[in-house]
Protein backbone atom coordinates (compact mmCIF):
# COMPACT_ATOMS: atom_id res chain seq x y z
CA UNK A 1 0.00 0.00 0.00
CA UNK A 2 1.51 3.71 -1.27
CA UNK A 3 1.88 6.44 1.60
CA UNK A 4 1.12 9.53 0.62
CA UNK A 5 4.55 10.83 1.25
CA UNK A 6 5.68 7.69 -1.31
CA UNK A 7 3.10 9.30 -3.65
CA UNK A 8 4.30 12.55 -3.82
CA UNK A 9 7.53 11.84 -3.85
CA UNK A 10 6.62 9.92 -7.69
CA UNK A 11 4.61 12.78 -8.58
CA UNK A 12 6.97 15.14 -7.97
CA UNK A 13 9.91 13.00 -9.69
CA UNK A 14 7.24 12.58 -12.37
CA UNK A 15 7.50 16.19 -13.58
CA UNK A 16 10.74 16.60 -12.88
CA UNK A 17 11.37 14.06 -15.96
CA UNK A 18 8.85 15.74 -18.02
CA UNK A 19 10.44 19.33 -17.75
CA UNK A 20 14.18 17.75 -18.65
CA UNK A 21 12.34 16.31 -21.43
CA UNK A 22 11.20 19.75 -22.91
CA UNK A 23 13.55 21.26 -25.87
CA UNK A 24 15.82 24.06 -25.10
CA UNK A 25 14.91 27.50 -25.99
CA UNK A 26 17.39 29.77 -27.52
CA UNK A 27 17.16 33.60 -26.33
CA UNK A 28 16.83 35.77 -29.35
CA UNK A 29 17.67 39.36 -29.33
CA UNK A 30 17.84 41.70 -32.16
CA UNK A 31 20.87 44.50 -32.14
CA UNK A 32 19.84 48.02 -32.63
CA UNK A 33 22.64 49.94 -33.00
CA UNK A 34 26.58 48.49 -32.48
CA UNK A 35 28.34 51.90 -31.55
CA UNK A 36 31.36 52.55 -33.52
CA UNK A 37 33.51 54.96 -31.43
CA UNK A 38 34.98 58.29 -32.01
CA UNK A 39 34.64 60.88 -33.45
CA UNK A 40 31.06 60.49 -34.82
CA UNK A 41 29.33 57.58 -32.88
CA UNK A 42 29.32 57.44 -29.46
CA UNK A 43 30.92 54.30 -27.15
CA UNK A 44 30.85 53.38 -23.54
CA UNK A 45 27.50 53.00 -23.23
CA UNK A 46 27.16 52.28 -19.27
CA UNK A 47 23.81 53.20 -18.88
CA UNK A 48 20.31 51.96 -19.75
CA UNK A 49 17.83 53.97 -21.98
CA UNK A 50 14.38 56.28 -21.20
CA UNK A 51 11.28 56.23 -23.95
CA UNK A 52 9.67 59.16 -24.20
CA UNK A 53 6.68 59.17 -26.50
CA UNK A 54 8.26 55.87 -28.71
CA UNK A 55 11.48 57.17 -28.91
CA UNK A 56 14.38 56.13 -26.35
CA UNK A 57 17.27 58.05 -25.53
CA UNK A 58 20.69 57.39 -23.50
CA UNK A 59 24.23 58.55 -23.16
CA UNK A 60 27.77 57.06 -24.01
CA UNK A 61 30.43 57.95 -21.16
CA UNK A 62 33.11 58.48 -24.42
CA UNK A 63 32.56 58.92 -28.41
CA UNK A 64 30.59 61.90 -29.74
CA UNK A 65 32.56 65.16 -31.64
CA UNK A 66 35.41 64.97 -28.64
CA UNK A 67 35.38 61.96 -27.23
CA UNK A 68 33.98 62.73 -24.17
CA UNK A 69 30.38 61.67 -24.24
CA UNK A 70 27.28 62.16 -26.15
CA UNK A 71 23.25 62.15 -25.59
CA UNK A 72 21.70 59.89 -28.68
CA UNK A 73 18.05 59.10 -29.68
CA UNK A 74 17.12 55.82 -31.22
CA UNK A 75 14.09 56.25 -33.77
CA UNK A 76 13.21 53.18 -35.90
CA UNK A 77 16.96 51.90 -35.26
CA UNK A 78 18.03 54.87 -36.57
CA UNK A 79 20.79 56.52 -33.65
CA UNK A 80 21.03 60.67 -33.95
CA UNK A 81 23.31 62.48 -32.05
CA UNK A 82 21.74 64.90 -29.89
CA UNK A 83 24.62 66.69 -28.13
CA UNK A 84 28.13 65.90 -27.92
CA UNK A 85 30.19 66.68 -24.85
CA UNK A 86 33.30 68.64 -24.20
CA UNK A 87 32.87 72.03 -25.74
CA UNK A 88 33.16 74.67 -22.93
CA UNK A 89 32.02 74.06 -19.65
CA UNK A 90 28.44 71.33 -20.71
CA UNK A 91 30.57 68.39 -18.78
CA UNK A 92 32.16 64.91 -19.58
CA UNK A 93 32.20 61.99 -19.32
CA UNK A 94 27.96 61.09 -18.87
CA UNK A 95 28.13 57.95 -16.64
CA UNK A 96 24.37 57.66 -15.83
CA UNK A 97 21.47 57.54 -17.24
CA UNK A 98 18.94 60.32 -18.15
CA UNK A 99 15.74 60.67 -16.48
CA UNK A 100 12.40 61.98 -18.37
CA UNK A 101 10.63 64.97 -16.51
CA UNK A 102 7.77 66.20 -18.69
CA UNK A 103 9.33 65.49 -21.59
CA UNK A 104 12.42 67.43 -20.64
CA UNK A 105 15.23 65.06 -20.07
CA UNK A 106 17.95 65.30 -17.36
CA UNK A 107 20.82 63.88 -16.34
CA UNK A 108 24.93 64.11 -15.03
CA UNK A 109 28.06 64.14 -16.27
CA UNK A 110 31.14 63.03 -13.91
CA UNK A 111 33.42 65.48 -14.62
CA UNK A 112 33.57 68.67 -16.54
CA UNK A 113 31.57 71.88 -15.80
CA UNK A 114 33.13 75.56 -15.11
CA UNK A 115 35.34 73.59 -11.92
CA UNK A 116 35.96 70.22 -13.80
CA UNK A 117 34.10 68.54 -11.12
CA UNK A 118 30.91 67.49 -12.85
CA UNK A 119 27.59 68.95 -14.12
CA UNK A 120 23.50 68.29 -13.98
CA UNK A 121 22.40 69.22 -17.12
CA UNK A 122 18.61 69.46 -18.98
CA UNK A 123 18.55 68.83 -22.59
CA UNK A 124 15.25 69.07 -24.63
CA UNK A 125 14.08 65.85 -26.89
CA UNK A 126 15.30 68.26 -30.05
CA UNK A 127 19.10 68.27 -28.59
CA UNK A 128 19.10 71.94 -26.86
CA UNK A 129 21.40 71.21 -23.88
CA UNK A 130 21.59 73.52 -21.12
CA UNK A 131 23.79 73.00 -17.68
CA UNK A 132 21.72 73.45 -14.56
CA UNK A 133 24.61 73.15 -12.07
CA UNK A 134 28.20 73.00 -12.30
CA UNK A 135 29.90 71.18 -8.88
CA UNK A 136 32.81 72.97 -7.25
CA UNK A 137 34.49 70.22 -5.53
CA UNK A 138 33.56 71.90 -2.63
CA UNK A 139 30.52 71.54 -0.17
CA UNK A 140 28.49 70.75 -3.19
CA UNK A 141 30.15 67.95 -4.00
CA UNK A 142 32.22 66.39 -7.17
CA UNK A 143 31.44 63.81 -9.31
CA UNK A 144 28.02 62.47 -9.87
CA UNK A 145 28.32 59.42 -10.96
CA UNK A 146 24.67 58.38 -10.34
CA UNK A 147 21.78 59.34 -11.94
CA UNK A 148 19.13 61.54 -10.95
CA UNK A 149 15.45 60.58 -9.01
CA UNK A 150 12.08 62.46 -10.14
CA UNK A 151 10.65 63.14 -6.74
CA UNK A 152 7.33 65.23 -7.74
CA UNK A 153 9.35 67.74 -9.94
CA UNK A 154 12.67 68.42 -7.76
CA UNK A 155 15.54 66.32 -8.67
CA UNK A 156 17.71 64.50 -6.38
CA UNK A 157 21.54 62.73 -6.53
CA UNK A 158 24.40 61.52 -5.01
CA UNK A 159 28.17 63.02 -5.91
CA UNK A 160 31.27 60.64 -5.03
CA UNK A 161 33.24 63.17 -3.68
CA UNK A 162 32.79 66.75 -2.16
CA UNK A 163 30.78 67.78 0.96
CA UNK A 164 31.44 68.85 4.07
CA UNK A 165 33.87 65.60 4.37
CA UNK A 166 35.01 64.70 0.87
CA UNK A 167 33.12 61.60 1.10
CA UNK A 168 29.93 62.66 -1.07
CA UNK A 169 26.59 64.12 -0.74
CA UNK A 170 23.12 63.63 -1.23
CA UNK A 171 21.80 66.88 -3.33
CA UNK A 172 18.41 68.17 -4.42
CA UNK A 173 18.11 70.34 -7.28
CA UNK A 174 14.92 72.22 -8.55
CA UNK A 175 14.43 71.61 -12.58
CA UNK A 176 15.48 75.46 -12.40
CA UNK A 177 19.06 74.41 -11.48
CA UNK A 178 18.58 75.37 -7.82
CA UNK A 179 21.04 73.13 -5.93
CA UNK A 180 21.06 72.61 -2.24
CA UNK A 181 23.14 69.72 -0.17
CA UNK A 182 20.81 67.35 1.45
CA UNK A 183 23.40 65.47 3.35
CA UNK A 184 26.84 65.18 3.41
CA UNK A 185 28.69 61.67 4.40
CA UNK A 186 30.51 61.35 7.05
CA UNK A 187 32.60 58.16 6.24
CA UNK A 188 32.99 55.40 8.72
CA UNK A 189 29.63 55.83 10.76
CA UNK A 190 27.33 56.40 7.31
CA UNK A 191 29.23 55.18 4.80
CA UNK A 192 30.95 57.08 1.66
CA UNK A 193 31.75 57.76 -1.97
CA UNK A 194 28.40 56.87 -3.26
CA UNK A 195 28.56 56.08 -6.74
CA UNK A 196 25.45 54.14 -8.59
CA UNK A 197 23.78 50.34 -9.04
Amino acid sequence: MFSIRLLNIILAGSLWMGLLALPARAASKDVVHAFQGSPNDGSTPVAGLVDVGGTLYGTTELGGANDLGRVFKITAGVVTVLHSFGSGNDGTKPAAGLINVRGTLYGTTVLGGASGKGTVFKITTAGVETVLHSFSGGSDGADPYAGLTDMAGTLYGTTYYGGANDNGIVFKITTAGAETVRYSFKGVSDGAYPRRT
